[in-house]
């Protein structure tokens, strides 16, 4: 497969089907320049389990050039690390105008994405969805409805939203509008006087069901900031995976997803022939101008030029975090150490920097990274420490065979924490001190992004108590997901088996695209002005 990143200028539309760094269409809104593959959302990823993936991504975005990456989300890279993606952690970013190949295996199967690591350049629209077929798993239901993606949108190209981030001023702007499948109607009432022209007539994305059958729909949160609650009016979903595990069914309303987030769920088509209704995503725990998403679900017999006249379903809103632990448990229960054999205590806090920027902080560090020396790279030529560069924020956990992370929020924000590389266990979190009880042991759930709750802003703080075991040689980023966090540098590598990486042999592509990088570097100057992931 070959995904080409290029950009383009385009003139009076917000969010485009077709542009490249330029117009992403249906949204319609002022003209701004954005960067993502053809079309928008990117191109559906699409193998059966045990397949081997080989993308060649080629970087041709310009107007202006830069770095670039992609990162194959959730996917564990057990051969091969160094195709993870992570600029400056496993390769040196993309030059403009080059290419790498990334070969791997579909190591797990069900629902996830592909995103650009190279700064927050995924918010502007550089991310798709991918499938990953297992085992027996259609006899659950009737339809495939495909992938939905949910995303919160920023009219501002997503480089000056960073600019925000890392200013001296209060933070990222609120994200305009919330997208499902790239669209969403615009309400241009909220453009300011003397502001672009905006023309609301974006529509909204459609779906099919056949009365009497079951759906599968594949949610997935590929937004940068907005946390998602996600329903269907008249319908109850059943859950049946949580990011790339499946999980013991269970009915729900609502499902909520924290950036990098899936959940897969059945829905079972119960209304006469002719019914719509409306799908819906609202963005909450967050700060957005246009929180509310909608799509339109026909049934067979209806009249889909007609707006559905359904009612939104009510639910708890009242939790800044993902649906309670005690309802999910994994299909293929396995339990997780009871007792790690190292533990790691990591504390958010944000504030101010020595020139009064202000950052995120993972134990007093803010996070950057240097786009010449990947982390992996060094560590397979036998470099595993660096006392000159504190700011890599590497915690090498050395042969331990597990190991366990205790996350303390201290920031009245929500954290959708992601950890490349693993699927871990989520043995607890709230707000407070954790007690050392494991939630649903020894069925504890497993996932590869977990939020932690907000800390209450002058008393105790949120808690997130993961766990992994080290059996996947490399150097893998723990971070959150929230693009503008990790821009601000919310973000450690954690580094494992450094005695097993230097009998890897990593391939002479990454080093090329290391030559390619460097070259480039040599007569262009890169404006790295954030975290750099």
């Amino acid at each position: 497969m070959y995904i080409s990143l290029q950009s383009s200028a385009d003139s009076d539309k917000c969010l485009s089907k077709t542009g490249f760094r330029g117009d992403p269409g249906p949204q319609h809104g002022p003209i701004h320049t954005k960067i993502r593959q053809q079309p928008f959302p990117g191109p559906t990823l699409e193998a059966n389990w045990g397949d081997t993936f080989s993308i060649n991504v080629r970087n041709q975005i310009t107007g202006p050039e830069e770095g670039t990456s992609l990162h194959w989300h959730g996917i564990l890279q057990r051969a091969t690390p160094w195709y993870d993606g992570t600029p400056a952690v496993q390769q040196c970013p993309i030059a403009p105008g080059k290419s790498l190949r990334y070969t791997f295996k579909a190591d797990l199967f069900g629902t996830s994405w592909y995103h650009s690591h190279y700064s927050a350049q995924y918010a502007g629209g550089t991310f798709g969805p991918m499938i990953i077929h297992g085992p027996h798993e259609n006899i659950f239901y009737d339809v495939d409805v495909g992938p939905i993606l949910l995303s919160d949108w920023y009219h501002l190209p997503y480089f000056e939203v960073v600019k925000q981030v890392v200013g001296k001023g209060f933070g990222p702007p609120f994200s305009d509008n919330n997208l499902i499948n790239g669209k969403m109607n615009f309400d241009c009432t909220t453009i300011k006087a003397g502001g672009p022209n905006c023309t609301p007539n974006a529509g909204i994305s459609k779906f099919n069901f056949t009365s009497g059958k079951t759906h599968r729909l594949r949610l997935i949160n590929s937004g940068a900031e907005g946390m998602q609650r996600f329903s269907i009016d008249g319908h109850t979903m059943k859950v049946i995976a949580q990011d790339f595990v499946p999980v013991q069914p269970y009915d729900t309303n609502v499902v909520t997803l924290g950036i990098g987030q899936r959940t897969d769920v059945l829905v079972k088509a119960n209304m006469p022939p002719d019914s719509a209704v409306f799908m819906r995503s609202n963005i909450t725990c967050s700060t957005a101008t246009q929180p509310n998403a909608l799509a339109a679900i026909y049934y067979e017999k209806a009249n889909s030029s007609k707006t559905p006249q359904s009612t939104a379903q009510t639910y708890d809103n009242s939790k800044c975090g993902n649906d309670d632990l005690t309802r999910t448990k994994p299909l293929f229960p396995f339990p997780a150490l009871a007792d790690a054999a190292t533990t790691l205590n990591l504390d958010i806090t944000f504030g101010p920097n020595a020139s009064n920027i202000n950052l995120w902080y993972m134990n007093n560090v803010s996070f950057r990274a240097n786009f010449d020396h990947p982390v992996l790279l060094l560590a397979a030529a036998g470099n595993t420490s660096y006392p000159n560069d504190p700011q890599w924020n590497i915690y090498n956990t050395r042969s331990n065979s597990s190991v366990r992370l205790i996350v303390r929020n201290y920031f009245p924000a929500l954290h959708p924490m992601h950890l490349h590389g693993h699927n871990f266990f989520v043995l607890a979190e709230g707000v407070g001190d954790w007690n050392g009880k494991i939630t649903n042991y020894p069925a504890t759930q497993r996932r590869d992004v977990q939020m932690v709750q907000p800390g209450i802003f002058g008393g105790p703080p949120g808690y997130l108590v993961l766990q992994y075991d080290t059996d996947n040689p490399g150097v893998w980023p723990f971070h959150c997901h929230v693009a503008w966090h990790v821009s601000a540098g919310l973000y450690v590598n954690l580094m494992e088996h450094p005695d097993l990486i230097r009998k890897r042999t990593v391939p002479q592509t990454l080093a090329q695209t290391c030559r390619d990088w460097s070259e480039y570097t040599g007569h262009a100057v890169v404006e790295q002005i954030d975290s750099g992931l």
